[in-house]
């Protein structure tokens, strides 16, 4: 099957890198963690799935809206992941992995919005 454009971009890969590894540490919580795992879950997977869904829409005012609504959903999950490390549902080693994905991604899709916005204005 051919990649399609979004899964080109080096953004998606990474939000789809991290919401896979959010993914493989909240599927061991117990079932009462698991509450704020579903959570988290569904805003790591509304990065991607917010980036995919404004690639293809046509036209670059609704992907600059879907970017920003993926960029709020990596703030949501940064949210999520802090509640976790303070209820004591995530190791230092997990939070050290996550943090890196996390730092590596946000400055990609501030840079990736720009870069829509610049296409925009013309």
């Amino acid at each position: 099957m051919e990649r399609t454009n979004f899964e080109k971009l080096q953004v998606y890969q990474l939000s789809e890198k991290l919401a896979d590894n959010v993914w493989n540490i909240v599927i061991n919580w117990d079932s009462f963690a698991k509450d704020i795992g579903r959570q988290i879950v569904r805003a790591a997977d509304s990065i991607g799935a917010n980036l995919a869904e404004g690639s293809g829409r046509g036209s670059l005012q609704d992907n600059r809206r879907f970017v920003r609504i993926a960029r709020g959903s990596l703030y949501e999950t940064i949210h999520w992941l802090r509640r976790s490390y303070l209820r004591k549902l995530l190791s230092q080693a997990e939070v050290k992995k996550l943090r890196a994905l996390i730092e590596e991604l946000s400055p990609k899709l501030n840079a990736f919005l720009r870069s829509v916005d610049r296409r925009l204005k013309g």
